[in-house]
């Protein structure tokens, strides 16, 4: 049975110490603020992050650097026999792209999945791999099994503000001041490879009813409905909101009464194209080995 060591970046939700306590490995993102670069949960807290991104600083995201991501592989390589890295939906950022080109140079042992999620269904993704790789699955065949199965999972966003997909020109000042003067809370989603719209809520309570709706009739029209297995995992996720997400756990919970509901803080790369507030629902189907 090879030896799979499972590779993801932190736009997955996973810490460096949770990273440790699940036995992954997790590339820290690089984000620069102000002309100076920080890599999340290195030298970049959350905490850190709202603090300046409220402050106005200007923020962008960049890609790890291949000598990072080359240099994580080459010393994994000397304990495993193979790789599966698992990044960020390549819908949303070239990382996966620039993997898949620099893995052509490691002859089969690095397998750059392409299943394009992000945050806690990429966390799930991780997980999955594990599991894979436990039953004796090599990388190839956990790549392979994780890129057919990458539509078997939601994300849904409300927002709770549109300052910031103003700034960064995803909506027009115009239909942001109407959204703000209106009092509209966005709710996006997540399928596949982009972040689309997906429904404008009056209020933050209807906001979460649109989501746990919609994540009812994913389970229902495309995961083959409730089951007494709770075949799916459901998870929250949240930009500076940990409060409000307890609070929303409870409240999915009265829908979906015994499941397990895993919370995380969304991605940072998502956050500052959003703002803090947001709340999340999330869903993934669980994989049959």
């Amino acid at each position: 049975m090879p030896n799979v060591a499972i590779v993801t970046d932190s736009n997955s939700g996973i810490t460096q110490n949770g990273a440790k306590e699940l036995g992954v490995y997790v590339l820290p993102m690089p984000f620069m603020i102000n002309e100076e670069t920080f890599f999340e949960d290195i030298d970049l807290t959350q905490e850190e992050f709202y603090e300046k991104l409220s402050s106005g600083a200007n923020i962008g995201t960049s890609q790890p650097s291949p000598e990072s991501v080359m240099k994580l592989w080459d010393g994994l390589l000397k304990d495993y026999d193979e790789i599966v890295h698992i990044p960020m939906s390549s819908g949303l950022s070239g990382s996966c792209q620039s993997a898949m080109i620099l893995a052509e140079d490691y002859d089969g042992k690095v397998q750059v999945v392409n299943n394009q999620r992000i945050s806690v269904t990429q966390r799930q993704s991780c997980l999955d791999a594990k599991l894979l790789a436990a039953k004796g699955l090599n990388a190839k065949e956990i790549k392979e099994f994780l890129e057919a199965d990458k539509f078997n999972s939601s994300i849904y966003i409300m927002l709770d503000t549109l300052y910031y997909l103003k700034k960064g020109g995803r909506i027009t000042p115009a239909a942001a001041a109407i959204g703000t003067m209106l009092r509209l809370k966005p709710v996006l989603q997540i399928q596949g490879d982009k972040l689309d719209a997906f429904a404008k809520a009056r209020t933050t309570n209807q906001g979460k009813s649109i989501m746990i709706n919609a994540i009812k009739n994913d389970i229902e029209s495309r995961f083959g409905g409730m089951t007494e297995d709770r075949h799916i995992w459901l998870q929250v996720a949240h930009t500076a909101n940990q409060e409000a997400a307890e609070a929303y756990k409870e409240e999915i919970l009265a829908q979906f009464p015994g499941y397990d509901i895993h919370i995380d803080p969304l991605s940072l790369s998502v956050a500052c194209h959003i703002g803090p507030g947001a709340l999340a629902f999330a869903c993934c189907r669980k994989i049959a080995v």
